[in-house]
């Protein structure tokens, strides 16, 4: 039997798996709350692994390898400050976001929230969430797609294009009906399988370069700059890689599972389980892109984002090669299948019911939303048509848009009393448009990561705005009070 038939089956076996876990996840689908947050009845791994698989996406099996393979130990900056970001949201964020949302009128999506916590009438808040939601998760959806077709491609000598669709088709097979659930379940499945399979790849290829100080010394003999954190790096790309980090705080495919946790007092373990299991999985990453220097010394890749595909088919037989190239296809399914979901609600709740159908019953809801799903998936696969997209940069673009426009906007939502609907506004727009802007520059300052400035122009807008304006309502800064009363008790 060919080693790609082999391994083809394995991830058929994978991929089969996933389809029943979508179809059990249907079956206790029956509302939009059900479709969009699962009820919010997950529980501490599942909320744990899913937030964590879902923000991971194919950059940690490929992007974050192939950047370490390609400058060595100076990529080591990018997962510290992830690693700080994914502590601090769980830390300071989770526990707020799960109580307001649900004392801000049982807010079931982000846009919800934001309009039920400044009580915007206009709907303003809601339609401007929504629209930057589509913009930069379109982009998101995208990298994860060019990440899965590079995975076909390589593997199994699939057309690139056609690769796109296969794996478009696949995600959309099971979240178009089991919604919330169904990407809830199938993170946590695809979690444990990443995570797995960033163990064992690096311990093997260490062991075959035999072992980790004769790994270490091959790798010096060839360029010690490749051992060393600092060199090429200078302040600002330091501060970039660091700055990484403050994305989580706005990401509505993570925060959303802080809705849906079963209780706030399931939190702290959650949290326990998903730190631990993306320091790993982070850590893991950085060696399968650190042992590949080595490894591929004699024949360097012309791809450096195959780097972990390249190892599971050349150091396992082709059954095991099969499921460790599933993880990769686990990452890309997870972060899809979560953002796929956002957009769809999106467009479902905060575009169809208010602005052109008040009365829309939750069942037209729920079909606009699947149609949704089709359409941004569609649009994700023709952004992905250039095949010189590299997955990191689709990212980073992505998660900078959500880590200005919201980051600032859901901190200061939670834990400032006298922050205004006009403030909130003004940190969305000024967010999302300085990182527009400022990826377009080149040069000096402009080669900081957008996020960073964005963020900080965010933050201080709200601020300014929200202090030159009238107070909040009374009705809103009752309902914070009655936030803060209930946080105690929680």
């Amino acid at each position: 039997m060919d080693i790609n038939i082999q391994t083809l089956i394995a991830i058929i076996v994978y991929l089969v798996g996933m389809q029943i876990v979508g179809y059990v996840a249907a079956r206790l689908t029956s509302d939009l709350s059900d479709y969009v947050l699962g009820g919010r009845r997950l529980t501490p791994g599942v909320a744990a692994l899913s937030a964590g698989s879902s923000d991971m996406s194919g950059w940690l099996m490929l992007g974050l390898p192939g950047a370490m393979y390609l400058t060595g130990m100076n990529s080591i900056w990018l997962a510290i400050g992830l690693a700080t970001g994914a502590f601090m949201n769980w830390q300071f964020v989770a526990k707020p976001f799960r109580v307001y949302t649900e004392v801000a009128k049982d807010s079931i999506t982000v846009p919800d929230f934001f309009e039920n916590r400044f009580h915007d009438h206009t709907k303003v808040l809601r339609v401007l969430s929504a629209i930057i939601i589509l913009i930069f998760f379109t982009f998101y959806t995208s990298s994860s797609l060019v990440g899965g077709a590079v995975l076909l491609e390589n593997s199994f000598g699939m057309n690139y294009r056609l690769a796109l669709w296969v794996g478009a088709a696949v995600i959309l097979s099971y979240t178009l009906f089991g919604g919330f659930l169904a990407a809830s379940w199938t993170d946590f499945i695809q979690g444990i399988l990443m995570f797995l399979a960033l163990i064992i790849i690096p311990i093997v290829a260490i062991q075959e370069l035999g072992g980790w100080n004769e790994t270490v010394q091959a790798i010096g003999n060839m360029d010690t700059s490749y051992l060393d954190v600092y060199s090429g790096v200078t302040v600002i790309s330091v501060v970039s890689l660091l700055a990484w980090g403050l994305g989580y705080f706005g990401q509505p495919h993570i925060v959303v599972r802080f809705m849906g946790i079963r209780s706030t007092k399931d939190i702290p373990k959650a949290r326990m389980i998903g730190m631990g299991w993306m320091i790993i999985s982070l850590f893991g990453a950085i060696f399968v892109g650190f042992a590949g220097i080595a490894y591929f010394a004699d024949a360097p890749l012309a791809n450096s984002e195959t780097v972990f595909i390249m190892f599971s088919q050349v150091l396992f037989n082709p059954w095991v090669a099969g499921f460790l190239l599933a993880a990769i296809l686990s990452a890309i399914m997870s972060t899809v299948d979560s953002q796929l979901l956002v957009s769809s609600s999106a467009l479902a709740q905060d575009f169809y019911k208010a602005i052109f159908r008040k009365e829309a019953s939750q069942k037209e809801e729920m079909i606009v939303g699947r149609i949704s799903v089709i359409g941004i998936a569609f649009i994700a696969v023709l952004l992905g048509y250039d095949r010189d997209s590299k997955v990191l940069e689709l990212v980073s673009y992505a998660w900078a848009g959500f880590g200005a426009a919201f980051g600032p906007l859901i901190l200061l939502a939670l834990f400032w009393k006298r922050m205004t609907r006009n403030g909130a506004v003004a940190g969305i727009l000024v967010g999302a448009v300085t990182v527009i802007v400022w990826s377009s520059l080149e040069g000096g300052i402009f080669d900081l990561y957008e996020l960073a400035p964005g963020f900080v122009f965010s933050f201080l807008s709200i601020i300014i705005v929200s202090l030159i304006g009238k107070e909040p309502p009374q009705s809103v800064q009752e309902e914070y009070d009655q936030y803060k009363e209930k946080m105690k008790q929680a």
